[in-house]
């Protein structure tokens, strides 16, 4: 209600007052402002008119829930001029009401292919320019944390990496690494004009991501279920999530994600009532909420939240799309007919406060978040969904359309492929060496043997940084499944997991030249149910991977002596090119990405988190 009053009060139209008064009859018949062109609506527009049995007629302005302001639209493309001499333009026998006749564009398969695969390489190589310019505001904020600074930097690096060149075999290449090891799940979304002519559209995008994941140095993370238990990996990255969608006219519009499962598992509904719809009570509520996402989903975060919404799945949805800034240009007020909105006001009010949280950019500081996006929508009285969802560090996603271009009359126009442009000079963006500061670690040798090196990490407490030099194991999820199963059976677990550290993590493919693949860390907590058994054993007493983990998997730390340190969550390809000397597999090669490697890293850094005392750096925001 107070919505809807606030929106009466500051109505700026004749256009709109009179929809109003057809709506619910005259509430300003005896007012000076009834024939006036004032802005205000006096108190005669009462909650009881409004609440009256008046039959609200039918207005098309009920149909368009997220109505666009193409006026904000900043969003810069570049020309795909291969792919637009693929389009065609084709008269039709069919008349329209006018008498011409009407015109299809034809957009070959291929166009739909290759448009596709391009995208999703540019969102693993590159980032948007407003995004890195966030990475540099956090590196000269004076109230970012030392540690806040480190992230940034390391994200910049990470950045610039991802999106270089380098030589091989005296060919120049670019785009080797991807900037994240998870390379995610392919999601699309389209929304194709109902005067596009295409076919199997779904089957050619498709193809396109096979074609990207395939022929890049990609990870292959989809698990296909053969029964309700056993999965196998598909090993291309195959099934992807494309969604089509019918609209009027001539343009197709594409939105190109591609989600980590760090990121997609932070992604939470909450199915709430009216009561949570005042102020004191939805921030409390959003705060408490917004600390348990962690850092395992790799922040500073773009935050998204939608509170309504005509269903769960909508609410959620819409929780996807304003993490990827897609619904940016909504209206930033509400009115009669439920269209979704931004609360531009209440988006700063909890940007603050989650600068006041403390969890800061992983590691202690001020930015846990780059922004928020709040977005409101309609509910149904009894309901009231509320979503919060994450995009990463990574924040991978990219716009492409195909439309019309030259004169007002289709006779005159030609039609053009456009992608959205990402930033490719992404080390503009990075300090000069001077005003860098310096930072104080402490390295640690690995090679001296686990008993040493747990002797040595003991000594300190949380938060000191660390710089990890020598041997380690990684394994991660099916991997650490398998070694308990077997462990069970035979009462015996491999040595290795014994008597080296345990990095969490599965690379991308290793590029031709290089050492490895793109090799960030996973996230922590999936492995605590496994922690006790194992290191009850002796095994699995260091354990290096990125965000927070659970109170048990810290009481286990406690009873076991057993310490775990954080990695930076995000730069997957500094870590492959400055830190890891070698990689072999050596365990459950079947696995892929998911089997057991042993690597050796120099200067890798790293932060205590957990420690042999059971003290957590995160159980303050737990």
């Amino acid at each position: 209600m107070t919505i809807f009053m606030n929106f009466v009060k500051n109505i700026n139209s004749c256009l709109y007052r009179n929809l109003i008064k057809n709506m619910f009859q005259n509430p300003c018949q005896n007012c000076k402002c009834n024939s006036s062109n004032s802005s205000l609506i006096c108190s005669n527009f009462t909650t009881n008119r409004y609440f009256s049995n008046t039959l609200v007629e039918y207005n098309n302005k009920f149909v368009e829930l997220f109505p666009k302001n193409s006026e904000n639209d900043t969003v810069k493309f570049k020309r795909l001029d291969d792919l637009s001499k693929l389009l065609r333009l084709n008269e039709s026998n069919l008349v329209k009401s006018d008498g011409t006749n009407l015109k299809f564009l034809n957009v070959p398969p291929e166009v739909l292919t290759q448009l596709t695969s391009l995208a999703f390489t540019e969102i693993m190589h590159f980032l948007r320019t407003e995004h890195l310019a966030q990475l540099r505001k956090v590196f000269d904020d004076p109230e970012s944390s030392d540690n806040d600074r480190f992230v940034s930097m390391q994200l910049l690096k990470n950045a610039c990496i991802s999106a270089g060149k380098y030589f091989f075999l005296l060919i120049l290449l670019y785009r080797v690494l991807p900037g994240c090891q998870d390379t995610g799940t392919a999601i699309v979304i389209g929304k194709r004009g109902n005067n596009i002519f295409s076919e199997n559209d779904t089957n050619s995008i498709t193809k396109g991501i096979y074609n990207c994941y395939i022929n890049k140095n990609f990870r292959y993370s989809q698990m296909s279920a053969l029964n309700m238990y056993e999965e196998v990996n598909t090993r291309c990255n195959l099934p992807a999530q494309v969604e089509l969608y019918s609209q009027d006219g001539i343009d197709y519009e594409f939105l190109f994600i591609a989600k980590g499962g760090g990121s997609a598992n932070k992604t939470f509904l909450y199915q709430q009532t009216k009561s949570i719809l005042n102020e004191k009570m939805l921030i409390e509520f959003l705060m408490e909420q917004i600390k348990t996402i962690g850092t395992s989903a790799c922040p500073p975060y773009h935050l998204a939240i939608v509170i309504g919404g005509l269903s769960a799945e909508m609410t959620l949805k819409t929780v996807k799309l304003a993490s990827c800034k897609y619904l940016d240009n909504l209206p930033t007020e509400g009115n009669l007919f439920g269209n979704a909105f931004r609360d531009l006001d209440f988006e700063q009010t909890i940007l603050q406060k989650t600068r006041e949280i403390g969890i800061g950019a992983q590691f202690g500081g001020k930015y846990f978040c780059h922004d928020v996006r709040i977005i409101r929508l309609p509910r149904h009285g009894a309901s009231c969904p509320i979503g919060i969802g994450v995009s990463c560090s990574a924040d991978r996603q990219v716009l492409a359309k195909i439309n019309p271009t030259g004169g007002l009359l289709i006779i005159f126009q030609y039609f053009l492929v456009y992608l959205e442009e990402l930033e490719h000079d992404p080390a503009q963006f990075l300090p000069t060496i001077g005003h860098v500061p310096n930072t104080k670690e402490i390295n640690i040798d690995l090679t001296i043997g686990m008993e040493k090196v747990l002797e040595q990490v003991r000594k300190f407490p949380v938060k000191t940084r660390l710089l990890l030099n020598g041997p380690l194991i990684v394994a991660r999820d099916i991997a650490h499944a398998m070694i308990v199963e077997q462990f069970d059976k035979t009462g015996q677990l491999p040595n290795y997991i014994k008597d080296f550290p345990i990095y969490y993590a599965g690379p991308a493919k290793r590029p031709d030249g290089y050492v490895s693949g793109s090799f960030g860390p996973t996230t922590a907590g999936r492995m605590d149910s496994y922690a006790s058994k194992l290191m009850e054993h002796g095994a699995s007493l260091i354990t290096l991977a990125k965000g927070n983990r659970s109170r048990s998997f810290v009481n286990a730390c406690k009873k076991f002596g057993g310490v775990y340190l954080g990695s930076v969550g995000g730069p997957a390809a500094l870590i492959a090119e400055d830190c890891i000397e070698s990689v072999e597999v050596v365990d459950f090669p079947q696995l892929g990405m998911e089997a057991v490697h042993k690597i050796l890293v120099k200067n890798f850094p790293a932060f205590v988190v957990v420690d042999s005392k059971g003290n957590d750096f995160y159980s303050q925001w737990s």
